[in-house]
């Protein structure tokens, strides 16, 4: 992201929107980060009109500006519906499709992914929306590739994010894109909302195991997260928390909802970023610092996670 000027954030509000994720979207972005000492995003809500009565009429949204902010935007927040049914307003969709001419980046939560989807924009892309609505989804448009057990997908410019929760989960990673992974984790921090879920991990835990005394992965992680730099394995792990392997994967699955090796490899990927980010010039050191081993793995995971290669992070986000 530049730091000439504001990065514009502009969230279209419609007929029936839900509060939630208006409000997770005005935390994130619509406030400022005076601590931070950087620019941060120029946030502005928008309805046709510039009012919308909200989901359930719980209240009118009024005071707001009109949809001709979105022609400003650098990013567009669309509207989720509580009924993905409802057909979102003409003017809505008209605006949606002007963004995506433009180049606007698109984002939405929850089940906006039937408002950016009915707009046409969704066809031939990959996204999520929330499972409970998946099947519904794949009927009405066929043309989007879905991918219906993920948090969220990052397709570019267009970014879905499965449920209400998992807004927060996409709009971390939208502030770790723009602004790297030491300010998306100060930002967490302030939240009270420290664990990082990338993406591919599952919407919902199909077996949920209770957080109880001596089975918590709490310890584990913690200590993990104290030697990462060195060559851990996930039979490491295993016997650390003195349990097989396997009972190990299930425990990952249940209370994470993802796996170890995933996992380890999240997080040494987010210490490399830190790495980077704090000015250290040499590949192959934070490859060691990080766990990642070598400079080859250190540049498969950064891409792959970030969408960059180490140089390019740099470049991007290194203090100078």
């Amino acid at each position: 992201m530049s730091q000439e000027s504001s990065h514009r954030v502009v969230m279209i509000v419609d007929a029936g929107s839900n509060p939630f994720e208006l409000g997770v979207a005005t935390e994130l972005f619509g406030l400022g980060r005076p601590e931070l000492d950087r620019l941060w995003y120029d946030f502005t809500l928008c309805a046709a009109g510039g009012q919308a009565v909200m989901h359930a009429g719980l209240f009118t949204m009024s005071g707001i500006a009109d949809l001709e902010a979105v022609e400003r935007a650098d990013t567009v927040i669309v509207p989720n519906r509580p009924d993905p049914q409802a057909a979102p307003a003409p003017a809505v969709l008209d605006a949606i499709r002007g963004a995506a001419e433009r180049g606007t980046r698109l984002v939405s939560f929850c089940t906006g992914a039937f408002t950016l989807a009915a707009a046409g924009v969704l066809d031939g892309r990959r996204a999520t929306t929330h499972w409970r609505w998946a099947g519904l989804f794949r009927t009405r448009f066929p043309a989007v590739r879905l991918e219906p057990d993920v948090l969220f997908v990052d397709d570019g410019d267009l970014l879905t994010a499965a449920g209400s929760a998992a807004a927060l989960d996409l709009g971390l990673h939208l502030i770790r894109r723009d602004h790297g992974a030491e300010i998306a984790n100060a930002v967490s921090r302030r939240l009270v909302f420290a664990v990082h879920r990338d993406g591919g991990q599952r919407q919902f835990i199909e077996r949920p195991m209770p957080e109880v005394s001596g089975t918590s992965l709490a310890p584990l992680l913690a200590w993990a997260q104290e030697h990462l730099n060195r060559p851990l394995t996930i039979a490491d792990l295993a016997a650390h928390a003195a349990v097989s392997p396997a009972t190990l994967h299930r425990r990952f699955q249940a209370e994470l909802g993802t796996t170890p090796l995933a996992w380890l490899t999240t997080e040494r990927v987010s210490v490399a970023c830190r790495i980077i980010e704090r000015g250290e010039p040499r590949m192959d050191a934070v490859a060691r610092a990080s766990g990642l081993g070598t400079t080859a793995n250190l540049r498969t995971q950064l891409r792959r996670q970030t969408g960059l290669s180490p140089s390019a992070y740099r470049q991007k986000f290194a203090h100078t």
